[in-house]
């Protein structure tokens, strides 16, 4: 009768050499996370300038056209702050 055991059979692949670190991979995800943020941020300033350019003179659809093009750059320079401090943070301790 076959028997299944997870354990022999893990026991017998081996041991895994060329498998990326941890500090690999979360740094993989952090590049991917702030990709996203970055594309987030573009698409928040093309709206941005979309809603100043369609204002027409009305004042509050301008200023609210500035500030979302004021938050699209400060988040665009908080996830690259993000990326360095996490650069040099593994960096430091690597």
């Amino acid at each position: 009768m076959f028997s299944f055991s997870p354990i022999s059979s893990v026991y017998a692949a081996g041991v895994i050499t060329n498998a990326p670190s941890l500090s690999h991979s979360l740094s993989n995800i952090l590049q991917f996370l702030l990709s996203i943020a970055g594309i987030l941020g573009i698409i928040g300033l093309v709206v941005s300038g979309i809603l100043y350019f369609f204002a027409a003179g009305n004042e509050e659809r301008i200023a609210l056209a500035k500030r979302g093009a004021l938050a699209s750059v400060t988040g665009i320079i908080i996830a690259l702050g993000a990326l360095v401090l996490v650069s040099q943070l593994a960096t430091f301790f690597s």
